[in-house]
């Protein structure tokens, strides 16, 4: 029984470990209409906080569009693509936000950045609140089952622990 209960417990925290990893928001930029010039990719930003450990997913049609990173707020104020830091051109690109700070994407087709496609991302650390205005609904139902489960799995974890100590005296 006390293999039974220490498998238990190890496995609780293995599932509440891996939902605490797992608790990152994958973000469709553009919503419905993905990486797109009919897009208004700013006011899609202005609604969301991006947290370190989040992903950006970038969809569109490869050949007509691509998604180039650029250097700095200079180049995405200008448009100057040329001094990109990154280039994808794949269609359905994922960018995981790794750490604090500001980055600048934009089409590197010819002209769609000056038609408005392009995106600042303002990643924060993960502890950092949100304010209840900039959470999408997407985000606050998974950081609700995120909490949910966390529960649950502590509880879980509480239970297994006592049923240890109670079978080995």
């Amino acid at each position: 029984m006390e293999s039974f209960c220490r498998a238990f417990l190890l496995f609780a925290f293995a599932a509440w470990a891996g939902k605490a990893a797992s608790a990152a928001t994958q973000h469709m930029v553009g919503g419905s209409q993905g990486w797109d010039e009919s897009a208004d990719l700013t006011s899609w930003a202005s609604g969301r906080t991006f947290k370190v450990g989040d992903q950006l997913i970038f969809k569109y049609t490869s050949g007509l569009h691509s998604v180039v990173e650029l250097a700095g707020e200079t180049a995405y104020k200008n448009c100057n693509i040329g001094s990109s830091v990154d280039s994808l051109n794949g269609g359905n690109n994922v960018v995981k936000l790794d750490k604090a700070g500001t980055r600048y994407f934009a089409c590197g087709t010819l002209g769609h950045c000056d038609q408005g496609m392009k995106l600042k991302v303002i990643t924060v650390t993960g502890n950092a609140s949100s304010s209840p205005a900039s959470s999408s609904p997407s985000s606050t139902s998974a950081a609700a089952s995120f909490f949910f489960n966390s529960f649950v799995l502590n509880i879980a974890a509480l239970l297994a622990t006592s049923f240890l100590f109670m079978f080995t005296l």
